[in-house]
């Protein structure tokens, strides 16, 4: 039975990647050596870093714009600190839109003053503030474009002349946006681009060397800028699947064209939760992702009946976060609108048995 992967993350990746990462195991490049067991500093994978870090600006459309990009280590969550490390020197913004930036906040606070901008967390982040200001004395604003846990999604960014910054985990490369408005880009690889090992970070080099605190090694963007994502040894095979997402999302004509697939696919679910009367969508309608949409059952006495059928009809990860309850189903670039479909069918059952 075909298996529908709505998982939050790590998460479904394009069949075509998942093949030709596999063969890589085994035989990388008709080499005899495998893509998990070849040096770092070969010309093979050196090639490789080069080749992911170039299609990253190019996709973004930030080439000869005065970025850098870069594959890390550390996750998302190592990103909350390495961006205070390197450019908080006074103070800081940051808009609490979830639990992450919740936790960038707390990590940020370590280097200097915090200020929280504008916050959600009134109503358990089910929408994304509005209408606030940002403070013109602040080394940077911080913000995160897509909330994976609460479904939410920032559609209109602050103006600023400010440097901003975002946590951009959930939504990588999913729609068209102004790229070079930010100084800075850092997302996780496991939720739209890879698997869990590597962190693309993207920066405008002219925002670095600022502060005047000395930065440990592996914690300072110029340094791996020096060494272009090689100062230690990187996540070979983390990188190596991200450069063939990369790939893939260009063959298929770029955040253009992925991104009117991804709205077809949030039409079609948010359309089914707001005519069917067995479910209520959680996030304020104007903030809504196009990554994840949660939605909780107005009855949970059907609690039961509804997860099995959407388990015999192959759909997996679509149980919501604890903090919200319900369902949440994570809709990233590799996902085909058949399998959303596959979904809302179910849920059209469901009210039909009702």
């Amino acid at each position: 039975m075909k298996k529908h992967n709505f998982s939050a993350g790590p998460c479904i990746l394009p069949q075509e990647v998942f093949k030709e990462a596999s063969e890589a195991i085994l035989d990388y490049n008709n080499s005899g050596l495998s893509i998990i067991e070849i040096s770092h500093r070969s010309k093979d994978f050196v090639d490789i870093m080069e080749e992911a870090r170039s299609l990253a600006l190019e996709l973004l459309g930030l080439e000869g714009k005065g970025y850098k990009a870069l594959f890390l280590q550390g996750g998302a969550s190592t990103q909350f600190l390495m961006t205070a490390y390197n450019l908080l020197q006074n103070k800081a913004g940051y808009i609490d839109t979830g639990s992450w930036s919740a936790k960038a906040i707390k990590e940020a606070k370590l280097f200097g003053e915090v200020v929280e901008v504008a916050s959600s967390k009134n109503e358990n982040y089910n929408y994304i503030p509005k209408g606030y200001a940002v403070p013109e004395d602040l080394d940077y604003i911080h913000c995160t474009s897509n909330n994976t846990i609460f479904g939410t999604q920032i559609h209109e960014f602050p103006t600023t002349n400010v440097p901003l910054v975002c946590d951009m985990s959930s939504d990588i490369f999913s729609r068209q946006l102004d790229f070079s408005k930010f100084s800075l880009i850092y997302a996780g690889a496991q939720k739209n681009m890879g698997p869990a090992g590597t962190t693309l970070v993207v920066i405008k080099e002219d925002v670095l060397g600022k502060v005047k605190r000395q930065i440990p090694s592996m914690l300072d963007y110029q340094v791996h800028i020096g060494k272009a994502s090689m100062f230690n040894t990187p996540p070979v095979f983390a990188v190596y699947t991200s450069m063939l997402t990369l790939r893939w999302l260009k063959s298929k004509g770029g955040i253009a064209a992925i991104e009117e697939l991804n709205e077809k696919k949030a039409k079609l679910i948010y359309s089914e939760i707001d005519v069917n009367p067995l479910f209520n969508g959680f996030a304020a309608k104007e903030d809504r992702s196009m990554m994840n949409a949660t939605f909780t059952l107005a009855n949970e006495d059907l609690k039961e009946t509804f997860d099995a059928m959407w388990k015999e009809a192959g759909i997996n990860g679509v149980n919501g976060h604890r903090s919200v309850g319900g369902y949440r189903a994570s809709m990233y670039n590799a996902m085909t609108i058949e399998s959303v479909a596959a979904l809302v069918d179910i849920m059209g059952d469901l009210e039909r048995k009702a």
